[in-house]
């Protein structure tokens, strides 16, 4: 497509641009300059005086839109009380909210709601017994050592194919587990105090619950050792192994696998995809060889921890001290409102976002976001004309990918029955144990049946965004899209630098070093030329060792490998979107506003929109297990390698973010 053509394409978003220009100079810091630190410079003055608020572990733009959702969320569940005599599914929502905020009748009964399943455990008598166990809790959302769900087949995206993925650990990642500096060694400590009070609280005495908690312990270190490492999860072809039921009884022998799927409802099916299968093997071992008694705790403190925050008081404060508390650095408890509210998103979250939507997200929000998407994949689809490294096979290929992408904005367009949920307004645990179990069927439900290309990964309330490549589809629900995030009453350079660059990263996702892998139809497939995926590589690797040198924490630092795709997303996002910005203008010069020109304007919202900060707890769980970098290196790292903001803010050798030209990184 010619230039011109793009350009006159992309002047509709101009049409939305206001006077404001949608800078935050009040969260600006004087005292640092643009060509130093930008994320600094346009966020260090809200940085000083930003107080995360004590039951957070983290503030900042998402936080504010989180509340902001919760608090809407919340009216919807009051009114939907006032509507429960005349709409079912509002009497869902208002029951299942009560039931929770019920507390002195959570108290009244102590654990009587969980004992039928404690007593199950309990009951256990053999390895077929706790095999049982391991696929019947799994029904109500218990974690097990084997994870069994349905996901879209990397190799054919037509079919839903059973997934067998490692988890089962009560610590966030293998690492804190097997890492022994300060910081792992009082996470673990932390760990251990809280499966002694689930004993204890549930009645074993003292120093019984020690010794059965560190037991315990040692049993989830075991599983830790054989787990696979998170760069490792996230490959799609190491993590591809599709074997049929007799393959699987021979690369994991040991266990009965027509009692553990049938036990977890799976219906009849041909194959699995074993994602670690040297972890699945060692699993089995271990479920083969420990102790009953071991399994059989461990299973009890996975189902206490489950169903902890519904619990009498003494178990919500526990699960708080652990979770929160030990593992992010929250020093208070969220308010019972908003744990409700949580909790009824979890259950019902389609339910409420059909509500939410027809009172927040109103047609001509969808009408301008869909035009902004659009225009986005076209500046991309340019930049693929554009690139030097790529042969012209390689990018008739992409662009062939990218012309397949499809694009969801605000909401699906079929919402989600939950007419068969059974929801009692005095029964907070039983509603959970429903609701884990009537999803639970849902998906297993996908089996054997074509993939719905129209689902959605994420309720329109959520405030966040996503690619998935077995779809080859980017989704942006309607809580995200949102001042400060997008705002058509602004200037449009500020937009393009953030919701656009969002829109850019998600688009970008589809070619970083995951999502390249998968063809535009989703399915698993070198589309590639040796020689270009050669050259990606090589461009990437330069991206690692950029990451691996930063720190995060005093001696932790980035884990480039883990953090890659992201990284490529928010490199290519930005610098595409900057594309379409400019494309957008049509050759005429941006005016000055607020004293910024358009293209200074472009890279000072971009930066804003990674305003955050983050309790040292909580960023040491990031850099440990998250495939995101930490925000003030996001905001950064993908302008040092953009020319453009060289350009505007006419930066030199000696400042904080000089990068020469020839060491600049451009992939997209």
């Amino acid at each position: 497509m010619k230039l011109r053509q793009i350009a006159l394409a992309l002047m509709a978003v101009g049409a939305m641009a206001g006077p404001a220009s949608g800078l935050y100079p009040q969260h600006f810091d004087a005292q640092v300059r643009m060509q130093d630190d930008l994320f600094q410079a346009v966020n260090g003055g809200w940085v000083k005086t930003a107080q995360i608020p004590a039951d957070r572990s983290s503030w900042g733009i998402v936080g504010e839109l989180r509340n902001q959702s919760e608090a809407r969320v919340r009216e919807i569940i009051e009114n939907a009380a006032e509507q429960a005599g005349s709409d079912a599914g509002a009497a869902q929502i208002a029951a299942f909210y009560q039931s929770f905020m019920d507390e002195a009748a959570i108290e009244a009964k102590g654990l009587s709601p969980v004992q039928p399943l404690l007593e199950r455990i309990a009951s256990v008598q053999s390895r077929l017994d706790l095999q049982r166990e391991l696929g019947a809790l799994q029904l109500i959302g218990v974690d097990s050592p084997l994870a069994l769900a349905p996901e879209v087949d990397g190799r054919d995206s037509r079919r839903y194919l059973l997934q067998v993925w490692q988890s089962g650990l009560g610590l966030p990642d293998r690492d804190y587990y097997l890492q022994h500096d300060a910081a792992m060694r009082k996470a673990r400590a932390a760990y251990l105090d809280y499966l002694q009070a689930l004993l204890s609280l549930s009645g074993a005495q003292p120093a019984e619950a020690k010794r059965r908690a560190q037991a315990v312990l040692a049993l989830e270190t075991q599983l830790a050792r054989a787990q696979w490492s998170k760069a490792d999860e996230y490959d799609p072809l190491k993590t591809y192994n599709k074997r049929t039921l007799a393959e699987l009884r021979r690369a994991v022998p040991g266990l009965d696998w027509s009692v553990l799927l049938a036990s977890a409802a799976v219906p009849d099916i041909a194959a699995v995809n074993l994602a670690q299968p040297s972890y699945a093997k060692a699993a089995a071992r271990l479920i083969s060889t420990q102790p009953l008694a071991v399994w059989k705790d461990y299973l009890q403190v996975r189902t206490l921890d489950r169903f902890a925050p519904a619990l009498p008081k003494a178990f919500v404060t526990a699960h708080f001290r652990f979770h929160a508390q030990a593992l992010t650095g929250a020093q208070e408890m969220r308010p019972r409102w908003k744990r409700a509210v949580a909790v009824v998103e979890q259950n019902l979250g389609m339910a409420v976002g059909q509500r939410y939507v027809a009172k927040y997200f109103p047609p001509e929000t969808k009408a301008k976001i869909d035009t902004l998407v659009q225009n986005l994949l076209k500046a991309f689809e340019l930049s693929i004309a554009e690139l030097s490294w790529m042969s012209p096979a390689t990018k008739a290929a992409a662009k062939e990918k990218l012309g397949k992408y499809a694009v969801k904005i605000g909401y699906p367009e079929r919402w989600r029955d939950y007419s068969g949920l059974v929801v009692r307004a005095d029964d907070a645990v039983g509603n959970l144990q429903r609701g884990a179990e009537f999803d639970h069927h849902y998906v297993m439900g996908r089996l054997n049946q074509p993939v719905d290309r129209s689902e959605w990964g994420m309720t329109p309330q959520t405030v966040n965004a996503y690619y998935n490549p077995s779809l080859n589809e980017i989704v942006f629900p309607a809580a995200y899209l949102q001042p400060p995030y997008f705002d058509p009453s602004v200037d449009d350079a500020v937009n393009y630098g953030n919701i656009g660059a969002t829109i850019g990263h998600e688009i970008s996702h589809g070619f970083d070093d995951s999502g390249a892998q998968f063809d535009g139809d989703g399915n698993l497939r070198m589309w590639w030329s040796k020689a270009d995926k050669a050259a990606f590589d090589k461009l990437t690797s330069q991206l690692v060792k950029d990451f691996d040198a930063l720190e995060a924490l005093p001696g932790r630092y980035v884990n480039g490998k883990l953090t890659l795709g992201e990284n490529i997303a928010d490199l290519s996002g930005l610098q595409v979107a900057y594309k379409a910005y400019q494309l957008s203008l049509n050759g005429q010069p941006a005016p000055v506003i607020d004293g910024y020109s358009g293209e200074q304007r472009f890279f000072i919202g971009y930066a804003a929109s990674w305003r955050e900060t983050m309790r040292k707890e909580m960023l040491l769980q990031q850099i440990v297990s998250d495939p995101h970098a930490p925000d003030h290196f996001r905001a950064n790292q993908p302008v040092i390698n953009t020319d453009a903001y060289h350009q505007a803010f006419a930066t030199k050798a000696g400042d904080g973010m000089w990068r020469p030209l020839n060491k600049r990184i451009r992939i997209w």
